[in-house]
């Protein structure tokens, strides 16, 4: 999930009926010892976004963020061992992001840590139209979808909230993550 983390930055949204979670990837959450699962549609979002405080300058930007969204899905599965799942687990996933419109925008592959990440975008009417985030570690699973209009101001802004991981977009953060 780290390079999710370092990768995020560049990225914009998702559109949900587009790509669908596979049914097995649920079936990991048996073997895995820690389990992430956030399913928020349009209408939670909403709910959720209720709860934050106008008064409060971040929680303000969030909720108008949140307003915008149809969805926040995120699965993650953390495993005791290695080879507890299989990188292909992800096939169906990459098998959805080869249709019309959607780009690989960034692959990280390490042979050495095992720690691998890929980023799909779908471009709409010269906007960004989609994202799925995907993260294979020896001992981590992770797929993060979000969807509606979001900047990449916004999506740094939702990192912390909602399964979001906390994102830095700052150029001090991406001079050091060059280094």
């Amino acid at each position: 999930m780290k390079y999710a983390l370092v990768l995020f930055f560049a990225i914009g949204p998702l559109l949900a009926q587009d790509v669908k979670m596979p049914a097995d990837l649920d079936k990991l959450a048996a073997k895995a010892s820690e389990v992430v699962d956030v399913s928020l549609d349009g209408a939670m979002l909403r709910l959720a976004g209720r709860f934050l405080s106008n008064n409060d300058p971040d929680e303000a930007k969030v909720k108008s963020i949140v307003a915008g969204l149809r969805g926040i899905y995120v699965k993650s599965f953390e495993f005791e061992k290695e080879g507890e799942y299989s990188p292909s687990e992800l096939d169906e996933i990459r098998h959805q992001l080869r249709g019309p419109g959607w780009s690989r925008m960034v692959g990280v592959t390490s042979k050495k840590g095992g720690d691998n990440a890929e980023i799909y975008m779908k471009l709409d009417n010269d906007h960004i139209g989609g994202l799925v985030v995907l993260c294979a570690e020896p001992k981590e699973l992770t797929v993060v979808d979000i969807v509606g209009n979001i900047s990449l101001d916004d999506l740094s802004a939702l990192g912390g909230h909602f399964g979001v991981p906390d994102i830095d977009t700052s150029k001090e953060h991406k001079k050091a993550t060059k280094e």
